[in-house]
C-alpha cells in the first residue's frame, strides 16, 4: 500500500514559469527523500495558494516527509501549512487511471 500526502499553504508567489525556475532545485531534492515516488505540484495564483500531492511507499516515510517539509516551509516564513496523509485505495484508483501501483 502507498500513501498520498496532500499539502497546501498560502504563498504570495512566484507562480507558473517563475515558480518552476525558483523551485527547480527544491524539486530535484524531493526526489531523494526516503520512500518518495512522485509529486504533483499545485498552485492557484488567484487565491495565493500552493502545495502538492505526493505519493510515498510507506506511511512512515510520508509522516517523516511532512514533519521535515513543515519545518522547511516555516524557515521560508510559511506557517499555515495544511498537510494530510491518506492510504491509497488501489482498486478505485485503477478505475480512474490514477498514477499508482
Amino acid at each position: 500500500m502507498t500513501y498520498v500526502v496532500q499539502v497546501d499553504f498560502t504563498m504570495n508567489g512566484p507562480f507558473g514559469d517563475d515558480m518552476a525556475e525558483a523551485f527547480a532545485d527544491l524539486a530535484t531534492s524531493i526526489n531523494e527523500e526516503e520512500g518518495f515516488i512522485w509529486k504533483i505540484w499545485t498552485e492557484n495564483p488567484e487565491t495565493n495558494e500552493a502545495g502538492g500531492i505526493y505519493n510515498f511507499e510507506t506511511k512512515e516515510s510520508a509522516e517523516k516527509y511532512v514533519e521535515m517539509h513543515t519545518k522547511r516551509l516555516a524557515s521560508f516564513g510559511i506557517t499555515d501549512v495544511n498537510a494530510k496523509i491518506f492510504a491509497v485505495n488501489y482498486t478505485l484508483t485503477a478505475i480512474n487511471k490514477g498514477p499508482v501501483k
